[in-house]
């Protein structure tokens, strides 16, 4: 049941934005925990019903005299008691988590389309293709997102992903290859 739940949880936070290969491994990384986290869970109430079946093993050894059988039941109870409040705790850290990662994902997904939206005109997607003229169409279609970091050129960016500088400038209608900006966003094809 935890491992449907944290699929359909892996499904939203996929649909909710499209992530860069960072946030995506990051996200991964959580899911894995979160698996983890429910392994453990998992061994806890195989142990509680291990022991609950030694004390019921107890039990039929011993003579059923009326306060056995009462103490039988109660110790019963606490063991159910305990699992429910484990499985309560263990929903409610999960749901905490998933939502303190959704949070990060929608503030980050409202920032970039912020920048987007604060560009100028002579920057938007439309206008760059229109400066200088047509660009080739004959780049890989398959590829990957790729955030600028600090200190990177064309040239380093093609070296670092295996892709070729005339195929990035292309995909992504670049009319000055070297006004790349940090925390810009582009499409790397063919990238490996």
């Amino acid at each position: 049941m935890w491992k449907c739940v944290l699929a359909g949880v892996a499904c939203v936070a996929t649909a909710w934005a499209q992530p860069s290969s960072l946030e995506l491994a990051n996200l991964r990384e959580d899911v894995r925990g979160l698996n983890q986290r429910v392994g453990e869970l998992s061994l806890k109430i195989e142990q509680l019903e291990r022991e609950n079946a030694e004390l019921r093993r107890r039990a039929g050894a011993t003579d059923s005299s009326y306060a056995t059988v009462t103490r039988l039941n109660e110790a019963v109870s606490d063991l159910n008691e305990k699992l429910r409040h484990a499985i309560a705790s263990a929903k409610t850290e999960t749901l905490q988590q998933v939502a303190t990662q959704m949070e990060k994902l929608a503030a980050q997904t409202n920032a970039a389309l912020e920048s987007v939206a604060k560009l100028p005109a002579s920057q938007s997607p439309a206008s760059r293709g229109s400066e200088k003229g047509s660009f080739a169409e004959n780049y890989p279609k398959e590829g990957v997102s790729y955030t600028v970091q600090k200190g990177d050129t064309l040239a380093i960016i093609a070296k670092k992903t295996g892709a070729k500088q005339q195929d990035i400038v292309n995909a992504n209608k670049l009319t000055d290859p070297s006004r790349i900006t940090v925390g810009q966003q582009l499409f790397i094809p063919g990238a490996k």
